[in-house]
């Protein structure tokens, strides 16, 4: 199945880059720049690309990033230190933004005449993003088919939507992905931070799937806290609510 892969550059996405290019066609990698205070990201993806000997393109929609104020990653808002279950994780929240990127990534696939719009949408995503859900997956590839109807047939492919990071960690190891050159954190500093909930979650995603963690943290310690106060309130995935 010829597939494009929407890739901001971070470890799920890559995974599926080289998931994707392993199993099936992959066509194209698609980024946005949507004004995030970590573009960085962005060069990640570009190497993902090179590296897979695929096209590679950048989306520039920053004009539309800033009408959507309010969050920590593209507006003058702290990103907050913690595990991804804590409510202030909410702060991080972009409106729509999925449902903007898939729209115009479907429309590229249609173009380029892929089958398959892959996502890395993976399930400890859920608590904090509802862009990120089975429900809004499901619904969303509804209307991209009406919304092509007798143009193109193009099918949503999350693999990972029903599965914690710590198994598309995993996944990668596996597939030798190299994650030293993915790049996570929200804050987007010289280092990953450590500390802000893509961090803490990839740092432990690393511990769960028992595989190296080849990446150097400013805090290479916080998440051990961070983790351990989300199991004490119950509000980590798997430990009481998700």
């Amino acid at each position: 199945m010829k597939t494009l892969v929407v890739c901001s550059g971070g470890l799920d996405s890559v995974t599926l880059a080289y998931k994707v290019a392993k199993e099936n066609t992959l066509t194209r990698l698609l980024s946005f720049d949507y004004g995030q205070r970590h573009r960085k990201e962005l060069d990640s993806a570009a190497h993902c690309a090179r590296a897979l000997g695929v096209p590679y393109s950048v989306i520039d929609i920053s004009h539309v990033g800033s009408l959507l104020s309010g969050s920590a990653l593209t507006d003058d808002v702290d990103v907050p230190d913690g595990h991804y279950a804590e409510d202030n994780m909410k702060a991080t929240v972009v409106p729509n933004r999925n449902a903007i990127m898939l729209a115009i990534a479907f429309g590229v696939a249609a173009a380029d005449g892929s089958e398959a719009v892959a996502t890395a949408v993976h399930g400890g995503d859920h608590f904090i993003y509802p862009d990120c859900r089975p429900d809004f997956v499901e619904s969303f590839e509804t209307m991209q088919r009406h919304a092509l109807e007798g143009y193109a047939d193009i099918r949503l492919y999350t693999p990972y939507v029903h599965v914690p990071k710590s198994a598309i960690a995993a996944e990668g190891l596996k597939l030798g992905v190299p994650y030293a050159e993915t790049w996570s954190c929200y804050k987007g500093g010289d280092l990953h931070c450590g500390r802000c909930g893509t961090c803490v979650e990839r740092r432990e995603a690393f511990e769960l799937a028992g595989g190296e963690d080849p990446t150097v943290y400013a805090d290479p310690d916080f998440w051990k806290e961070a983790v351990r106060q989300a199991e004490v309130e119950g509000t980590k995935p798997g430990a009481g609510r998700d």
